[in-house]
């Protein structure tokens, strides 16, 4: 079943506690991430439907708050932040693949369409990376993705960057130390335990 609990975990006691509060509604395969002081939960799936939803958390009163819908509905949804604006990514509707991008603003509670991705994808990886958002990974609806591109806010345009070595659907996307790594996900037979780092410079993952 689909629950609509949380954990917050501490590092300090290496423990996991339950006192959050729960979303208003259960949901799976969302995208979650911090900003200005709030917790967002984005799209996902309820058991029946995809959603376009999106629930606010406030750590001060421990509560979540409904925020305006995004335009779509999104599970798979790749979520990050950048220059305090929070960008939902591709994502799946239900019925196929995304390649739509939505911006959306907390001070005016408003979420604005940005270019579209190169590619329609979900499950896949996003971060930013050098003032950029960087997606990487995922699953066209056909196969698993090796392809990756990038977007810059200033021109409001996607550029393709180079493949990574192996497919990777549901794959973690992180800066560690300035380099940006794909983590693990399944290339279509196997689940994967490697890591790929991408160089700038060469725009090659090594």
């Amino acid at each position: 079943c689909f629950v609509p609990l949380f954990h917050r975990y501490d590092p300090k006691t290496n423990q996991w506690n339950s006192d959050v509060a729960p979303l208003n509604g259960a949901r799976s395969d969302m995208g979650v991430v911090a900003l200005g002081g709030y917790l967002y939960c984005v799209g996902g799936y309820d058991g029946f439907s995809c959603l376009n939803t999106v629930e606010r958390y406030d750590p001060k009163v421990d509560k979540w708050f409904r925020i305006s819908p995004m335009s779509s509905r999104r599970m798979g949804v790749g979520v990050v932040v950048l220059d305090g604006s929070l960008y939902a990514i591709g994502g799946s509707d239900g019925e196929s693949p995304l390649n739509t991008v939505e911006r959306y603003n907390p001070e005016e509670d408003r979420w604005s369409l940005c270019s579209s991705m190169r590619t329609w994808r979900e499950n896949h990886g996003c971060a930013v990376f050098q003032g950029m958002i960087y997606v990487a990974g995922g699953h066209d609806d056909i196969a698993e993705l090796s392809s990756g591109e990038r977007f810059d806010p200033i021109s409001n345009r996607w550029s393709p960057v180079r493949c990574m070595k192996a497919k990777r659907n549901k794959l973690g996307l992180a800066v560690v130390d300035g380099h940006l790594l794909a983590v693990g996900g399944f290339d279509g037979t196997v689940f994967l335990t490697t890591v790929e780092a991408y160089d700038l410079e060469t725009n090659t993952w090594r």
